[in-house]
């Protein structure tokens, strides 16, 4: 097996995946718990705690949304939940038992008696495969490309699991202010446009033209990796990067300012730096797209910013 390849199948092992979503909660907490410390400790004194609450509230209902949105997702969409680590631990202890008692505790059957519970390092991986292929997929079972008739179930997974964290940051957004602000009510307005621009920019509209892309390309009979990792790239560029901010800013202008706020002012929100950097997820939907499972841990944490974001009411321009 060479370098690469070990290095795939060692991200891939279910295993992992499993203790990374069991520790995102943690994760997510720290980060929430740190950036509330900072503002504090960036605030007027006089501001200080009502800035370090407000935040707080906004970080706690995204962090909630965040962790309950794959559930939330999987319900709606019928999509198998993701295996608890206790249930991998349990089929992992099932294939090494079976194995060994068969074979007896050779060196396959050590690293078999390993993976029952602990993440196999690199090495160990490579030998697992060398010296049984079958029992190796068993283990770590290899990516599967999402056949046509599966992408938009999927896409429409992903896209309910970006929904809720932003819908969360909203919420938090919307009671922070009602608690603290005599004039929330006009602060609504901003958080739901921002909530908008978010979601479309940041994550439906790519997660639409990566799905669009794969169909093509599975229509095609297109089976490469690489030709489908690039053809969802450029799915997610055209659609998501250049045409989500349009669309976001023209709903915003056209129907939520003048149709639900009766005010005609029309607002420009751009795409900045960190609005470019939250495309990161448009890494782990080609990935999950692709087959590969090992990034989907880091989509609650990604989808959060954009959470936080539109929590905050944040507008660049207006």
């Amino acid at each position: 097996m060479s370098p690469i390849s070990a290095i795939g199948k060692f991200l891939d092992q279910p295993i992992l995946t499993a203790k990374l979503n069991k520790h995102i909660p943690l994760i997510l907490t720290g980060g929430a718990a740190t950036l509330v410390a900072k503002t504090v400790h960036d605030s007027p004194k006089e501001t200080r705690k009502k800035d370090g609450e407000k935040l707080g509230i906004i970080l706690s209902s995204t962090v909630l949304a965040a962790v309950a949105a794959p559930k939330v997702a999987s319900a709606l969409t019928g999509r198998a939940a993701t295996k608890t680590l206790a249930k991998i631990k349990s089929e992992n202890a099932e294939l090494a038992n079976n194995y060994i008692s068969k074979n007896g505790s050779d060196d396959l059957g050590k690293i078999l008696e390993k993976a029952k519970s602990n993440i196999l390092n690199l090495k160990e991986v490579s030998a697992l495969f060398k010296k049984d292929k079958d029992i190796g997929n068993k283990l770590i079972p290899p990516p599967d490309n999402i056949k046509a008739k599966d992408i938009f179930k999927e896409i429409g997974w992903l896209s309910i699991y970006g929904a809720v964290p932003v819908a969360g940051g909203i919420a938090g957004g919307v009671i922070a202010d009602r608690i603290y602000e005599p004039k929330w009510k006009n602060k609504i307005r901003d958080k739901i446009n921002e909530g908008i621009y978010q979601y479309l920019a940041n994550i439906f509209l790519c997660n639409i033209g990566a799905g669009i892309a794969l169909g093509i390309l599975e229509k095609m009979n297109i089976k490469s990796k690489a030709a489908r990792c690039i053809g969802m790239v450029s799915g997610i560029l055209l659609t998501g990067v250049i045409g989500g901010s349009v669309m976001a800013n023209y709903i915003g202008n056209k129907i939520i300012n003048p149709v639900i706020f009766k005010d005609k002012k029309e607002e420009k929100r751009t795409p900045e730096l960190l609005d470019l950097s939250l495309h990161t997820d448009d890494i782990a939907t080609v990935s999950l797209l692709s087959g590969l499972k090992w990034i989907e841990p880091s989509l609650p944490i990604l989808y959060s910013i954009s959470g936080y974001r539109a929590g905050i009411g944040y507008r660049n321009q207006g």
